[in-house]
């Protein structure tokens, strides 16, 4: 059984990424459009143009993993950037929606608790 620890933050590529990049082009995509450390233990999605194919790349402390995930029917859920940024900050929950194929517009979140750390 595979099991790895939640990553602190996951982060979605707003735009279309070719899916012939690898780990290599992937933290080139991190370093450049997003300004950020690819070895920062955040997850980071990819999905294609048609939005048939996902990769994520996680840094688990002592080197890269890369996931892949192809659809066989159907489209994967995007979140668009409010502000223009080339990545947009999603929760583990809305990770769990998109690939689960549930539509993230229509789905309504109930009020919770959040306590807000300093």
């Amino acid at each position: 059984m595979l099991s790895i620890a939640p990553p602190p933050t996951i982060y979605l590529h707003a735009g279309a990424t070719d899916m012939r990049k690898s780990f290599d082009g992937l933290s080139g995509i991190i370093r450049g459009s997003f300004g950020g450390d690819p070895a920062d233990g955040s997850l980071f999605l990819f999905v294609n143009k048609r939005r048939d194919r996902l990769k994520a790349l996680w840094w688990d402390g002592d080197g890269f993993a890369l996931w892949y995930k192809r659809l066989e029917q159907g489209t994967f859920e995007t979140v668009a950037a409010k502000d223009g940024s080339p990545r947009v900050r999603i929760d583990k929950t809305q990770l769990a929606m998109i690939l689960g194929g549930v539509r993230l517009e229509t789905a309504q979140r109930r009020k919770r608790y959040r306590r807000v750390l300093a």
